[in-house]
């Protein structure tokens, strides 16, 4: 008897059949948690790009923006409110739908700070900003979203992601 337990467990060692389907089962779940994953922090990656660049367009358009030279011409116009709609939408007035999904002006997530934060060009010996001045103004355009993901996060455990970005610009007088 001891045999035949014996001489059937060697056969049963030799047998192939079965083992690719044991394999994918080990192997198929740890791979599709990693595609996910992939996917998620490709995914993450790509709304903080966005962020950046409406906060970029934002600053960059809160630098050149003269409120004196718009006031002269009749029209009224508040730098920072339509700094606020290009880093949301992409645009002067505000429409169409946001750079970033949920991103918008009704939870207010985006600061542009024009012309209240100057720095010294010159700090320690060490020029900072080339100016003619001693002390260089800066547009600042702070912004952050709340990233919930599209599901993994959730899944593993993680809640919502609070992405934070900044961009400064040198404020230009004319």
């Amino acid at each position: 008897m001891f045999r035949s337990i014996a001489r059937q467990f060697r056969k049963f060692r030799k047998d192939q059949r079965g083992a690719v389907l044991v394999e994918m089962t080990i192997v198929a779940p740890v791979m599709l948690v990693l595609c996910a994953g992939v996917f998620e922090f490709g995914n993450l990656i790509h709304d903080k790009l966005l962020m950046q660049a409406g906060l970029s367009d934002a600053a960059r358009y809160g630098a050149r923006c003269n409120t004196k030279l718009y006031t002269d011409a009749g029209l009224a116009i508040n730098c920072a409110t339509v700094a606020s709609n290009i880093a949301l939408y992409g645009n002067v007035g505000g429409t169409g739908t946001a750079r970033v999904p949920g991103w918008n002006t009704q939870s207010p997530n985006v600061t542009v700070t024009i012309g209240t934060n100057c720095k010294d060009a010159v700090v320690s010996g060490v020029t900072q900003y080339r100016s003619v001045t001693p002390q260089v103004c800066v547009v600042r355009a702070d912004g952050t979203y709340a990233y919930s993901g599209v599901g993994l996060l959730s899944l593993v455990g993680i809640g919502t992601i609070t992405l934070t970005g900044y961009h400064e610009e040198r404020l230009i007088r004319f």
